[in-house]
């Protein structure tokens, strides 16, 4: 039981991505496009948690957190420049 909502959970994302890929060549905004890119990577890096769920490993935890900060580093250096237009002062 646990396997299936496991492989439910990787397809919802697997759908979540999708959909944000979309959104990231289609966005009409430049904040919308970064809104995109910013859920893109909170959905992969759930995405790497659950694979290594399904495996039973700790090995791809350290890559989603990796995943995680250079991502939460990449939204500060996205919204500074959208904001100054600038990112080094």
């Amino acid at each position: 039981m646990t396997a299936l909502a496991v492989d439910a959970a990787l397809a919802m994302l697997g759908v979540a991505m999708l959909l944000n890929l979309w959104r990231l060549a289609r966005g009409p905004d430049a904040t919308d496009r970064a809104l995109a890119l910013d859920t893109l990577y909170v959905n992969s890096a759930a995405m790497l948690i659950l694979y290594g769920v399904q495996l039973g490993t700790a090995r791809y935890y350290e890559a989603a957190l990796l995943i995680a900060m250079l991502g939460f580093l990449g939204t500060l250096a996205l919204a500074k420049f959208l904001l100054r237009g600038d990112i080094i002062e």
